[in-house]
């Protein structure tokens, strides 16, 4: 890594900053601080218990977020969907609070004209089914609070699609699944496929009306993690017209890191915590393990190895950058937080990737799939109206 490519690196985020898939600021900052931005100032360096602030969006060349409106599987029925509104409050709060640095974005234009004005594109995306608890009709209204996708499970599965990480029970999407895609291609709300099993990705695509997305989530045939995306999958998304996001998550890039991550996750458990707690408390005894413990570290060049992949497989047009920060404990050694992009475009570039493709990699294909995902919606609406399907109707559940 040489200060050349970082000035390089740097050039290209001018011209095409990253729009990043996924980050789960609005949980951390429910968890640490109950949402409250007088307590976390975001204007201010805040690297001692996030990974996300503006200074550091503006470092890392971040042009548009993807803000995650979370909320743990263990929520369910009405509790998930009142949260996931509460997530949602958190970020247009926000996204009022600090205009001079972040402009609410629903549409592909929304981005450029962000961009136009040296704002960061905020958008919103919903991380599973669970949030709208089987209901269309909640599924609509959070598209006209602005969420923009949504992926279909988290790491459980919901009661019409199979998560990745849990016991398969429905073979992919059951017929209210397949409804759930079609409703979001004609509402233009992204159909988000990380997190969901392999047939799960299948089904979605069988059925896509319009491109989907991977928010965040990595190869398989570089990391045997099944959160990843297998080679077929990829393989589709040429004909879908749809991107994969490369995650950093060490466990889900580097294969080492599988199996320490697993231990790690228990002690957590008997300890008292969420593996997914990145709360201060819950990150002392994650340091403790690491203590006795060393952890396989992932790098820029881990990243770098998937997406060379990724595009080798899915093609150039068909890939992007998920980061998942402030959504993972730990993260690659020289990406540790929102200001490593230029880290990872240099690592690229001295893989000789040019610059356009690069510039594809950050800004043009994800802009692109958003503004596709609204042309069919225009185009759908013409010919349909809302769906009026139930899970007892379709499923019989």
């Amino acid at each position: 890594m040489t200060p050349e490519l970082l000035d390089r690196a740097r050039n290209v985020l001018r011209a095409a900053p990253v729009v990043d898939g996924h980050n789960d600021l609005p949980w951390a900052m429910r968890a640490q601080a109950g949402y409250d931005l007088d307590a976390i100032d975001l204007t201010a360096d805040q690297r001692h218990r996030l990974h996300t602030d503006f200074g550091r969006l503006r470092a890392g060349g971040v042009g548009a977020q993807f803000w995650s409106v979370f909320v743990p599987a263990d929520l369910a029925g009405d509790d998930a969907v009142s949260a996931t509104l509460e997530q949602v409050d958190f970020v247009r709060t926000m996204t009022e609070r600090y205009p001079e640095q972040l402009r609410l974005a629903l549409t592909a234009d929304d981005l450029e004209a962000a961009r136009a004005e040296g704002r960061i594109a905020s958008l919103m995306g919903a991380e599973g089914g669970h949030s709208i608890n089987s209901s269309l009709g909640t599924l609509r209204a959070l598209y006209e609070l602005g969420v923009r996708y949504l992926t279909l499970t988290h790491n459980s599965n919901v009661p019409w699609a199979d998560s990745a990480t849990d016991e398969p029970v429905h073979g992919g999407l059951t017929a209210f699944g397949e409804e759930v895609v079609r409703e979001m291609n004609r509402l233009g709300m992204l159909v988000d496929l990380s997190h969901v099993s392999a047939d799960t990705m299948r089904d979605a695509l069988r059925v896509a009306e319009a491109p989907v997305v991977f928010s965040h989530s990595s190869a398989r045939a570089v990391c045997g993690h099944p959160r990843n995306v297998p080679d077929d999958v990829l393989a589709a998304l040429a004909g879908n017209g749809g991107v994969a996001m490369a995650t950093f998550v060490p466990k889900f890039v580097l294969p080492e890191a599988i199996e320490w991550t697993l231990a790690a996750d228990a002690n957590m458990r008997a300890k008292g915590f969420h593996p997914l707690d990145t709360t201060p408390g819950a990150m002392a005894v994650q340091r403790a393990y690491e203590t006795e413990h060393p952890r396989p570290v992932a790098t820029a060049a881990t990243v770098a190895d998937h997406l060379d992949h990724m595009r080798e497989v899915a093609g150039v047009d068909h890939i992007g950058i998920g980061g998942d920060y402030d959504g993972t404990a730990f993260t690659p050694a020289d990406l540790e937080d929102v200001a490593g992009y230029p880290v990872l475009i240099a690592e690229l570039l001295g893989r000789g990737w040019s610059e356009a493709d690069l510039s594809k990699l950050t800004w043009h294909n994800a802009v692109r799939v958003l503004r596709e995902a609204e042309a069919a919606a225009r185009r759908l609406r013409a010919d349909r109206g809302p769906s009026l399907a139930t899970l007892a109707l379709l499923d019989g559940a």
